[in-house]
């Protein structure tokens, strides 16, 4: 499983919400001629968390993010894009993400937090128990802050699904 991005204009996600199938062959489109973390993240029209999606999504409600960040808030349809159905973040949760990104380090979201927690927790994936496991994280969580910062400075949307 991987947790996956994909920044659209206001007019693409109005059409992917009417029109879920165009959405999924658009993705699809994208995934096959964009490399994924080929650019830098701010210039990058789609982004991966790998199987970090998980830690990721644990540290920020942890953190008390106000926008689910991992996995979206509205969903785009009930049709599964590999684990689950797809959804979305509007511009306006696309900026209060990356508003909350911004004001976030790395450092900051693990400070007090364990393997054990995340063990506990059963965060997939269940490597909690390797040193560098938070390390691999971080390398996964970096990117997202410039990647929805340059999201939000366009006033785009984000496409958000599991495969």
């Amino acid at each position: 499983m991987n947790g996956e991005y994909l920044r659209v204009t206001v007019a693409e996600l109005a059409r992917a919400v009417d029109d879920p199938e165009w959405a999924f062959e658009y993705v699809m489109e994208v995934m096959e001629t964009d490399g994924i973390n080929d650019v830098a993240p701010s210039d990058a029209r789609q982004l991966t968390t790998h199987k970090a999606f998980g830690a990721i999504a644990f540290l920020l409600e942890r953190a008390g993010v106000p926008v689910d960040i991992v996995h979206g808030e509205q969903a785009l349809t009930s049709e599964h894009w590999g684990y689950g159905p797809a959804k979305y973040l509007d511009a306006d949760q696309v900026r209060l993400a990356a508003d909350s990104l911004a004001r976030l380090s790395f450092d900051d979201l693990v400070r007090e937090v364990d393997s054990a927690q995340l063990t506990a927790a059963q965060i997939y994936p269940l490597i909690w128990d390797e040193a560098d496991a938070l390390e691999w994280v971080r390398g996964w969580f970096d990117p997202l802050a410039p990647f929805f910062a340059s999201a939000a400075s366009a006033e785009e949307a984000m496409l958000v699904w599991l495969d």
